[in-house]
């Protein structure tokens, strides 16, 4: 079955632009020891969502987005400080702030009878939904965004995590929290050890393949595209440093 542009098009330019930042972001999460902190951030951004909606805080459009951004950039902000604070348990202290907004989430939605769904959208995605509207607004926050990584951000312990907060608040409504953490992780899981633009080619050429081929087996086993493109994820990153190990002891 070919490629559907009509249909996938738009969710693959939405996944190709996020990795754009997501990639290079991973690398240094991976570098700098603290994993979780992408999921962290995403899930408390989720809750900052979720708790919009239910207070009826935000509006149409970006305003949407106030409560999420707001309780992103709390965490990044406490985050920056217990790093400096308390770098021996800063790990610890990511996956305490996890849990926490996880369960505040469940019990946000607890008597909400469509409450369920939505956590689990916010968790899943809905990245086939995605429309060349989404496609053009996540362009115009993520291409500020790099050139600010590029000139400035990456050196500055501080920038990052505010930078952090922004790549993930526009993103967990695009594809999800489960595939934030993915497209930050597992190409650089697959890349690791490679340094520079040798490490960056790699990340990004397995962040292209799974979202291309993630969306392009979900229509045929009709399966949900964001929990899909993130097994697509871990198995090219698997295989790719298969490959490398096998060319490195050949």
């Amino acid at each position: 079955m070919s490629f559907d542009w009509s249909v996938l098009g738009a969710p693959l330019a939405a996944g190709l632009i996020v990795s754009a930042m997501h990639v290079p972001l991973g690398r240094r999460v991976l570098e700098r020891g603290i994993i979780f902190i992408d999921l962290t951030i995403a899930q408390v951004a989720a809750l900052g969502a979720v708790i919009g909606e239910m207070l009826e805080i935000g509006g149409e459009g970006w305003a949407s987005h106030l409560p999420d951004a707001a309780a992103a950039f709390a965490a990044a902000g406490v985050l920056a400080w217990t790093a400096r604070k308390f770098p021996d348990v800063q790990e610890a202290l990511i996956g305490t702030l996890y849990v926490v907004a996880a369960s505040a989430a469940v019990l946000a939605v607890a008597h909400n009878p469509h409450g369920g769904e939505h956590l689990d959208e916010l968790l899943s995605g809905q990245i086939l939904w995605v429309g060349m509207g989404d496609v053009t607004a996540v362009a115009l926050v993520f291409a500020p965004l790099l050139a600010v990584w590029a000139l400035w951000g990456r050196h500055r312990e501080f920038a990052f995590y505010f930078l952090f907060a922004i790549a993930v608040v526009a993103s967990v409504r695009v594809i999800g929290v489960f595939l934030v953490f993915a497209t930050l992780i597992l190409p650089a899981l697959a890349a690791h050890g490679l340094a520079g633009r040798r490490g960056l080619a790699v990340g990004y050429g397995v962040a292209a393949a799974g979202y291309a081929l993630g969306l392009w087996l979900s229509v045929p086993l009709d399966l949900p595209a964001g929990p899909l493109i993130v097994c697509v994820l871990a198995a090219l990153a698997l295989c790719a440093a298969a490959a490398r190990r096998i060319l490195k002891a050949g």
